[in-house]
């Protein structure tokens, strides 16, 4: 069976920890900040632990 490649886009948006948690960024944070209030924009600025069905799915694509 021939070797799976990494899904590139995956690759560029998500990442494992050591632990083998799946970590992203949160969605919407990168555009129209004028109108967002600071406490709003603060929350965007951290990444988060993904959970849920798609955690087997992501890990495919990673090739992990």
């Amino acid at each position: 069976m021939p070797k799976l490649k990494t899904h590139s886009g995956t690759k560029k948006r998500l990442q494992q920890t050591k632990t083998g948690k799946i970590m992203s960024r949160r969605a919407g944070g990168g555009h129209f900040l004028e109108k967002k209030s600071a406490a709003r924009k603060r929350t965007y600025s951290g990444v988060r632990e993904m959970v849920g069905k798609n955690v087997k799915s992501i890990r495919r694509n990673l090739g992990v």
